[in-house]
């Protein structure tokens, strides 16, 4: 049997919620021993010394965009997976916004056939939600009950979802079938042509503003209806303090809620946008600087439930107009983790299992999964990370297709060095 003895090295279970040093014994996959030291070591085993590496459950993230099929040019399942592993996940949800949009089953077989040609590597479990609606337009409800049949994960358009009406018949029906529902909050019609938030910066910087309250509403009108319906909604792209505020009101009175913000509205805030960088136009845009600090304390107090990486490709040519022309997005698999070590962990804000939470187990609770645990018996499903680690942003150090990212160029502090997943042999995740 082939084994590896992984020394003295930080273990983060989020489970457990058990900060330790420790020794770890991995055989054929499976973990077989959490030790502070273990000294029967069995033969032909690898033996590292891990002084100074963290490891954890592997990262799961609830959504992500695809460029495969139709978009091969930004992304490949292929290149999206290796980037995925490159920034530590073991599992990844994508939305049904390829070309043609996965809004029947048929849409899963090219998946199903990449994952079949894959055998014998270690990347991320994929998972695919479900178009809420035809071509995730929302105008007519998909099947749903034969998508679900078909092994979605769950639904969502990735967008939008302002009539209220169709809304309601899609809380109704989905109630039968267990799965997770995440709808984006926000008025169309509110918004309007808004590019930023809207404030004294958007008017400042002469963009056009994005009221907060585009969100706040929208998420007000979803919580009636779950009130009523009782049907568990999970509430994505979370971007304002209100809305925070909304959702802990509403998780108070026991609605079946959970919610998430993005890694990059944890990180900034309205007033980076002094660049006009196009790669900082995202959707929803950045909030002020009161709307970053409620996000991360309705992280820390469990009115938001998870960090999730919305990785958004987009080649050269797409990005390089003004901002206001931009696509909203910017890939984020491979920097997420090294970026929310270094402003959240390592500055004393949060402690290391907060994090580890926030983008592990608590995205697979999120997705209905069954989260990774760190501990004799279980599956290895691990993630192995340096903290101190300094690498360069740059296209040849990406796995990923696409370089839409305000980090490019820049040093970051913080690299995964190998990811384990049950699913595959050999290792993966090492940035050369």
């Amino acid at each position: 049997m082939n084994s590896e003895l992984l020394k003295q090295v930080r273990v983060l279970d989020p489970i457990s919620e058990t900060d330790q040093l420790a020794d770890v014994l991995i055989t054929e996959g499976i973990i077989k021993a959490v030790e502070t030291k273990i000294s029967e070591i069995p033969a032909q085993t690898t033996v590292r010394d891990c002084q100074g590496l963290i490891l954890g459950p592997g990262l799961v993230d609830l959504y992500s965009h695809s460029g495969e099929p139709g978009y091969e040019e930004r992304e490949t399942w292929s290149s999206l997976l290796e980037a995925a592993a490159n920034g530590g996940f073991t599992r990844l949800a994508i939305l049904p916004d390829i070309k043609p949009p996965l809004d029947n089953p048929s849409g899963l077989d090219g998946l199903r056939q990449h994952t079949l040609r894959q055998q014998g590597k270690v990347l991320p479990q994929i998972y695919c939600w479900g178009a809420i609606t035809l071509g995730a337009k929302g105008q007519q409800m998909t099947e749903l009950a034969e998508l679900s049949a078909a092994g979605v994960v769950g639904f969502a358009d990735g967008r939008p979802l302002s009539n209220l009406g169709l809304l309601r018949r899609v809380l109704e029906y989905l109630q039968p079938l267990g799965k997770s529902v995440a709808l984006m909050p926000c008025d169309p019609l509110l918004t309007g042509n808004g590019v930023m938030r809207e404030g004294i910066q958007s008017i400042r910087l002469g963009l056009p503003g994005n009221p907060a309250i585009a969100e706040s509403a929208a998420i007000a009108a979803i919580l009636e209806l779950v009130a009523v319906f009782g049907t568990p909604v999970h509430l994505m792209r979370v971007s304002t303090s209100r809305g925070v505020e909304l959702i802990g009101e509403a998780k108070a009175k026991g609605l079946p809620v959970t919610a998430s913000t993005t890694w990059m509205h944890l990180l900034l805030n309205t007033g980076d946008l002094e660049s006009y960088s196009p790669h900082l136009r995202l959707e929803p845009p950045l909030g002020n600087p009161a709307d970053q600090a409620g996000l991360i304390q309705g992280l820390q107090e469990g009115i938001l439930d998870a960090i999730a990486i919305d990785h958004t490709p987009y080649t050269y040519e797409e990005k390089t107009v003004a901002f206001a022309e931009a696509p909203a997005g910017a890939i984020g698999l491979e920097l997420a983790l090294s970026l929310l070590w270094h402003h959240l962990v390592e500055k004393g804000d949060w402690s290391a299992i907060q994090l580890w939470q926030r983008l592990s187990s608590s995205p697979a609770v999120c997705l209905q999964q069954t989260p990774a645990e760190l501990a004799p018996g279980q599956p290895a499903e691990l993630v192995l990370f340096n903290p101190m680690q300094t690498w360069k942003v740059e296209r040849h150090t990406l796995k990923s297709r696409s370089t839409n990212t305000p980090w490019l160029g820049q040093h970051l502090t913080g690299s995964v060095v190998q990811i384990w997943c049950p699913w595959g042999k050999g290792n993966q995740g090492k940035r050369e």
